[in-house]
């Protein structure tokens, strides 16, 4: 399996988190109705609603490239609102890494697994 995995921690700014919860809405929805290669993209948001987690999973790095390029103007407006980083996981790929550049971003490569 060459999946693409990504978990994406994001500190929400002081009094943004309802413009957060509109974005994030509005990513699901793009997500669902556009991209053909996620197979997760899940949001979860601490109890005071000051971060966010983003646990992303696709078939392909191109799928995670179609993803991020069905997200239009929603990924500027997240970064706008709030300080993001993320671990990218199984997949070194020089594109990918091109794509990030100037963000943090860490990438992790396989080292011990067990999947069923």
């Amino acid at each position: 399996m060459n999946r693409f995995q990504a978990v994406v921690r994001f500190a929400i700014h002081r009094g943004k988190s309802e413009e957060f919860k509109r974005i994030a809405e509005d990513m699901i929805r793009l997500t669902r109705e556009k991209d053909t290669g996620t197979v997760r993209f899940d949001i979860f948001v601490s109890g005071d609603g000051s971060e966010a987690v983003f646990y992303e999973e696709f078939v392909s790095l191109e799928a995670r490239l179609e993803h991020l390029a069905n997200m239009g103007e929603n990924v500027a407006a997240m970064l706008a609102i709030g300080d993001m980083r993320a671990d990218v996981l199984t997949h070194a790929d020089s594109t990918l890494r091109a794509s990030v550049e100037g963000f943090d971003v860490t990438f992790y490569t396989p080292f011990l697994r067990m999947a069923k």
